[in-house]
Order: C-alpha cells, then sequence, then structure tokens
C-alpha cells in the first residue's frame, strides 16, 4: 500500500508492538503575500508583494500587520479541534508560523494536512495568497521542524532516563537509527526538487547529520528535559508530506533500536563547518539513496521504495528538461 497514510499506521503498529505510542508536532512556516493566487499566475509569480517587508522574527507589529488573515486562520483551526500554541513572524518578507499542540502521529499528520488546505483558502477568500514551497526565493526557506517522542501504554515518557543528558537506551539506540538513516530516508523528507535549495550553509535549514543539544545549526536537535524530551528533526520544509517524513523518522529510530546503534556524542559548536555526513543536495542523490537502502525497503516494502523513486524520477526528468527563466536572464543576450 503506497497511501502515506497508510505507511505511517504501518510504523505506528510497528511502534506498538514495542508497546509504544508515538507524539509528534510539525511546525509549519509560510509566506503570505497581498497577491491574489490569480495574480500571482497571471504575474509568472514574478514581482510580488510581501504582506510584510522586513524581517519580522518575533515582532508584535509584523503579526498585527497581517492579523485579519492569522487571526482567521487560528480561529478556524481551532474550530477544527486544533488548539494553537503560538504564532510568530519569521526572517524571509512575509513569512510566519503557527504551532498547534502536539498529537499522535497519525492524528497530528491529518491535523498538518487540514491546517495547509484550510489556510491556503482562507488566504484566497481573504484576497491574498500564501505559499509552503520549502524555498520561495533566494533568501531564507520554508521550514517545517518535527518533533517527536514515546510513551508507554501508561503514559511513562520513553525517551527520559538516568544516562548522560537525561536519556533514556531507548532514546540513544532511537536517535542514533535516525542520525544513521538520515541520508538514505531523505526522499521521505524532502521530497522535491525545490527541497534540497533550502540546504544552505550557514542558513536555518541543516546540512550536516549531527545531532546536538538545543543546537539549531544540528540536523536533529534534543530539546526539553525530564518528560518533555523529544528529538526536533530541522531537515524537513514546508512542502514536506507528514506522514512520510514521520514514518521515515519512527522506522530509522526503531531500527535503531533493534541494532542497538550507539549514539555519538552530541556535537557542540558550529555544525556547517563540521566534518560530517552531509544531507543530499539534490533530489537525484535522493532518491538514489532511496532506491537503493535495504533499510527503506525493510521498513516500507519493495511496492513503497519503487513507487516514490519512480515518483521522484519522473520529476527530476521533467526538472530536466524544463528552460528556466535563469537560463533566458543567463544567456538570452550573452551567449
Amino acid at each position: 500500500m503506497v497511501s502515506p497514510r497508510q505507511i505511517l499506521k504501518k510504523q505506528v503498529d510497528r511502534l506498538a508492538e514495542h508497546g509504544w505510542i508515538g507524539f509528534t508536532g510539525t511546525e509549519l512556516e509560510f509566506i503570505v503575500f497581498d497577491d491574489t493566487y490569480e495574480e500571482a499566475w497571471r504575474s509568472g509569480y514574478r514581482d510580488m508583494s510581501p504582506a510584510n517587508l522586513y524581517n519580522v522574527d518575533y515582532s508584535l507589529q509584523g503579526t498585527s500587520r497581517v492579523e485579519p488573515l492569522l487571526g482567521r486562520v487560528r480561529r478556524s483551526m481551532r474550530d477544527a479541534g486544533m488548539i494553537v500554541e503560538s504564532l510568530k513572524g519569521e526572517c524571509n518578507l512575509g513569512q510566519h508560523e503557527i504551532a498547534f499542540k502536539f498529537a499522535e502521529l497519525v492524528d497530528k499528520c491529518d491535523e498538518h494536512g487540514l491546517f495547509k488546505l484550510g489556510t491556503k483558502e482562507i488566504a484566497a477568500q481573504e484576497g491574498c495568497s500564501l505559499t509552503f514551497m520549502a524555498k520561495y526565493n533566494e533568501r531564507e526557506g520554508n521550514s517545517c521542524h518535527v518533533h517527536l517522542s514515546l510513551r508507554d501504554k501508561d503514559g511513562s515518557p520513553v525517551f527520559a532516563g538516568d544516562k548522560a543528558h537525561g536519556f533514556s537506551d531507548v532514546f540513544e539506540h532511537f536517535l542514533a537509527g535516525q542520525l544513521t538513516y538520515a541520508r538514505e530516508f531523505s526522499l521521505f523528507f524532502a521530497p522535491n526538487i525545490n527541497s534540497y535549495k533550502r540546504f544552505v550553509e550557514g542558513s536555518f535549514a541543516p546540512t550536516a547529520l549531527l545531532w546536538g543539544l538545543d543546537n539549531r545549526s544540528c540536523s536533529f536537535r534534543v530539546v526539553g528535559h525530564g518528560s518533555s524530551i523529544r528529538v526536533e528533526c530541522r531537515i524537513p520544509g514546508g512542502d514536506v508530506n507528514p506522514y512520510l517524513a514521520v514514518a521515515a523518522l519512527a522506522a530509522a529510530g526503531l531500527r535503531g533500536v533493534e541494532e542497538s546503534l550507539p549514539l555519538p556524542e552530541a556535537f557542540v559548536g558550529n555544525a556547517y563547518a563540521a566534518d560530517a555526513p552531509r544531507v543530499p543536495t539534490t533530489l537525484h542523490e535522493a532518491v538514489d539513496l532511496f532506491d537503493h537502502s535495504a533499510a527503506a525497503r525493510e521498513a516500507f516494502s519493495d511496492e513503497v521504495v519503487d513507487h516514490y523513486a519512480h515518483a521522484a524520477r519522473v520529476e527530476v526528468a521533467a526538472y530536466d528538461a524544463a528552460v528556466t527563466d535563469w537560463e533566458r536572464y543567463r544567456g538570452f543576450e550573452r551567449l
């Protein structure tokens, strides 16, 4: 079964075999424009007007400027059963993020999909538009940080323990598995051509496959303490399919537990400058890693791997055949 939701449910069942229940939260960023979707289309997505004209990261004024839209989104999502935890501006012009309370894996991914669809529909009704593209322009991209933790059937946290940093044995192995298999599973974290343009050295998107304690330059950031301890995967962008990304995180973590993989020391410092394995830089590289991954085929099945590898290669072929604006600007007169 190649349905993303069914792929995730299979991993939920695998977690249940260990007596665990997974919880996740996704943090989606998006860029708001004063143009309607139709105006954006007719302009070829050129010369669009972002809703904020400067960096509004943590700005009260920045969010209030677009409160008619963001307020309606918050109220609508609350009416749909979601609990809004925060809303803040981000760095790119017109960029914002709304975060909701964590939930069990499938439920949270359902909410994620409803939020994206609902937010775009509300924007259209408000006479504006927004995008969840991983990299809309050369400035900061749209991320989708994914938090994940486990509890047992009694509700006790599985990741908390008496080892270094308050980790349990399970958490060490689980995080080690995510690190070990992140390259092979990267297609599920970054599924589109555009996804890979977000991974820029020194940006808010990770490039090195390392983990750290509250270190935002690493691909995996451990946050919280005690019962709230969890891992945040910083690889996905706003274009991610949440079911596939969370399924990949669960599958990689489970493999780490089943193989008793050792966890390397936490990285301290600037991970962008570290000598470490890297996040793939293109969809072409990611699909080859995924297609030839024995771990992916064991976790998801040959049918799933073949399906998504084929879809990605079709996308790569279409992109390779396209003639872009960049090529025309670069070569129309000068070549």
